[in-house]
């Protein structure tokens, strides 16, 4: 199994050095229509490695959506050693796909961040257990062994202030991000995300009782799209039509997930994605990108409510924000 893409809550701000912000990374040629017009060449920052998880960025990237708003989009990938918040800062990436409380952390630090729209409209952070000895509710924590890494223990800590649940009741056994310890019986349940663990142990079988965090409270928003205060004062329209974009790339992906399964596979060759994973993967993931919100008013939305639920979660893992790292106006603009 990979690393925990989210075993390290903070990350070095030595790259984060807030030097002026680099311009667009150039024009381009592109036939639409069958004339050639400008393209303003732009980065979008992914959060991982790539994966069904920016099926919609890919559908957009392939289908022209972008184009289409004279943007020819570069999708960088990330990693364990490549956080999303240095490009973006450096204004090597116009846009990055991060988190809530990574964009708090970098704020804290002096980034100038602000949120413009969310993806996941509930986070996949979750509890896995076995059914002869499941977590369902935060109440079956208490007496309980849990793998995870230590960096995630303000996570842990938040679930447990929000349901009332004494966090000392719980034996934390520090584990690699893998289904390892809890099959071998090391542990009772592991802290992942519900579109990873749980899904590599499905395909192998395993049946598993995934705990949605986001089920019990733990309102946190997860793959946002961020960028800087500069970029919005200056490249407001690119970034309008990067989300724009974006948009219908996920709304093709829930209608014809398939063939972003296909177009992901395709694109990525070498990224050793298997198949059934990345299915399974896809199949778990987008219900928890709709909402009644998203129905209402498309993708990425989020309202004064979401946001404050996000500062009190936020306030427990240790990151004090106001409203205005969120911004909403440039996803009305996506929108129309």
């Amino acid at each position: 199994m990979r690393v925990n893409r989210r075993g390290v809550l903070g990350f070095g701000m030595g790259g984060l050095a807030l030097r002026g912000l680099m311009g667009g990374l150039g024009p381009a040629l592109a036939l639409s229509g069958g004339a050639a017009r400008a393209q303003t060449a732009v980065a979008l920052q992914l959060s991982w490695l790539h994966s069904v998880q920016f099926a919609g960025s890919y559908l957009a990237q392939a289908r022209g959506y972008w184009r289409e708003e004279g943007l020819e989009v570069s999708l960088q990938p990330g990693g364990p050693n490549a956080p999303v918040e240095p490009p973006v800062v450096s204004g090597q990436a116009l846009v990055g796909i991060s988190a809530a409380d990574y964009t708090a952390a970098a704020v804290a630090q002096g980034a100038p961040f602000r949120i413009l729209a969310v993806a996941m409209q509930k986070n996949p952070f979750a509890i896995a257990s076995l059914p002869a000895n499941p977590v369902r509710t935060p109440a079956d924590l208490p007496g309980k062994r849990i793998g995870m890494a230590l960096a995630n223990m303000p996570v842990l800590k938040a679930l447990c202030a929000l349901n009332g649940i004494d966090a000392a009741g719980i034996e934390v056994v520090p584990t690699q991000y893998d289904a390892a310890p809890l099959l071998a019986g090391q542990v009772d349940c592991l802290l992942c995300w519900a579109t990873d663990l749980p899904v590599a142990m499905a395909v192998r079988g395993i049946e598993a009782v995934t705990m949605l965090m986001a089920d019990h409270g733990y309102a946190l928003h997860s793959q946002t799209y961020i960028a800087t205060d500069e970029a919005i004062a200056s490249r407001r329209a690119e970034l309008v039509g990067l989300l724009r974009g974006e948009a219908r790339g996920w709304q093709a992906c829930r209608a014809d997930p398939d063939a972003a399964l296909a177009l992901t596979l395709e694109s990525h060759p070498d990224a050793g994605l298997e198949a059934a994973v990345q299915a399974l993967q896809l199949d778990r993931q987008l219900p928890l990108m709709v909402s009644d919100l998203t129905e209402a008013h498309g993708f990425g939305w989020f309202t004064d409510e979401t946001v404050a639920a996000n500062i009190r979660t936020l306030a427990l893992l240790g990151r004090e924000v106001s409203p205005d790292l969120w911004d909403r106006s440039l996803l009305e603009e996506a929108h129309g």
